[in-house]
């Protein structure tokens, strides 16, 4: 969500902003409309704080006039009148913030100013890590754990459709170690806080960080009670904090999380079917911080270093890439990818998507810190990525550490929890 002095002052500066992302020709209409209905807001609000002023001043006339035993029929008829006229205003009013904050709420952040400009075409390789294996010889993961019994995606589909999958054996363990080694990585080594957090949430909190309204179409409601299964674990524990103010010495907070996500888009257009590279179900460890303004950068590059981490445990080959602003995401003003290299499938598969947020998404849920006693609170800039996430990674090391003879050399860091030094 935007800050109302964006729209009032610096509408120009947010068109610009639309343009670079390419979504000014859409948007145009939308925020031309905000200016006006911003303009009507502040005049009514005008209008309605004198009218309360010359109530309470009829109503002082009258208490004056009693005192006196002088007759006020007239001037309570008028505050009576008047009464009438600031609930009409307050209904306008009211008619006038919604549609505002509606036309608001569609608009996406604003992106920092060294995110390069264009679609995704125009994303940026940063850096990279480790040498990609060739795929001569190299068999996709699919027939891997086809081979070894690891994942059943035939038996997912009959039992929820496709996009579904059973782990088993082995493979069921494998997603079990990774979990509990990204965790205690995470907590052990990086001092995050672990939360175990609702996989449902209300629409307030999809709102707060940005999936709804925009997206609403993708997530998976339970209609009755209007919940949502949450697309990823940035939506409750970014909103742990919605609605509080904060003491600026608590900050920066960093909570990590185990979830199951579920997302209806998987498999869309029949790209990237086969395998697990595009689930409705999946798993993945998110990694969540809270800080100060002038900390987002620093935060950011933290964040994006502790996903790292654990590609270059899992001895990945990977590339981080600068997504370009019109491929970067609704509510984020700067991402990061970590693009994992699949030899099986030839090609890199995101696998973490590390974003700062600025304060868009604190504004939209009302999270705030006092800077100091005394002073004015603040909103918190927010920034999560993946850490990492599980269906991408299993199949970067099924592809990576395949053998010859069709076994898989289990990554150093992963064989006390998984149990063995080879899947076979």
């Amino acid at each position: 969500m935007h800050d109302a002095r964006l729209i009032r002052e610096r509408l120009d500066d947010l068109r610009e902003a639309m343009r670079r992302r390419g979504v000014l020709g859409q948007l145009a209409p939308q925020l031309d409309r905000c200016e006006g209905l911003d303009r009507e807001r502040r005049l009514l609000i005008q209008a309605v704080e004198e009218r309360k002023a010359a109530r309470n001043a009829s109503s002082q006339d009258v208490a004056r006039r009693k005192k006196a035993g002088e007759d006020a029929a007239d001037l309570i008829a008028h505050g009576r009148a008047m009464g009438e006229e600031i609930a009409r205003l307050d209904v306008e009013l009211a008619a006038a913030e919604q549609a505002l904050d509606a036309i608001v709420m569609q608009v996406p952040n604003v992106t920092l100013a060294d995110v390069p400009e264009g679609d995704e075409t125009h994303n940026v390789v940063v850096r990279t890590w480790g040498t990609p294996r060739s795929s001569d010889g190299v068999k996709p993961h699919w027939d891997i754990a086809a081979a070894q019994g690891l994942f059943d995606t035939e038996r997912g589909a009959k039992v929820s459709g496709s996009g579904f999958v059973f782990f088993r054996g082995k493979g069921a363990r494998l997603v079990r170690g990774l979990m509990n080694f990204f965790l205690d990585s995470h907590v052990d080594h990086h001092g995050y806080e672990e939360v175990w957090a609702p996989l449902l949430v209300n629409r307030a909190s999809m709102t707060g960080t940005g999936q709804l309204p925009k997206m609403e179409d993708d997530a998976y409601r339970i209609g009755g009670d209007d919940l949502f299964l949450i697309p990823t674990a940035e939506v409750p524990v970014t909103n742990l904090y919605r609605d509080e103010i904060l003491d600026a010495g608590v900050l920066p907070k960093a909570f990590c999380a185990y979830t199951p996500c579920f997302r209806r888009e998987a498999g869309a257009a029949g790209k990237d079917t086969r395998g697990i590279l595009r689930m409705h179900q999946f798993d993945k460890v998110e990694l969540v911080r809270y800080c100060a303004p002038e900390d987002s950068e620093a935060q950011l590059q933290l964040l994006l270093g502790h996903a790292e981490a654990m590609l270059q445990q899992l001895e990945i080959p990977y590339r981080v890439t600068m997504l370009a602003a019109g491929d970067t995401g609704f509510s984020s003003a700067k991402t990061y990818d970590l693009e994992a290299w699949a030899p099986g499938v030839g090609a890199w598969l995101e696998v973490s998507s590390c974003s700062t947020f600025t304060d868009f998404q604190a504004r939209r849920a009302n999270i705030r810190y006092r800077p100091a006693k005394g002073e004015k609170p603040r909103f918190v800039h927010t920034l999560n990525g993946s850490g990492l996430a599980f269906p991408r990674t299993i199949a970067c090391i099924l592809e990576n550490h395949q053998q010859p003879d069709g076994s898989v050399v289990v990554p150093q860091v992963l064989r006390r929890y998984v149990g063995t030094d080879r899947l076979a």
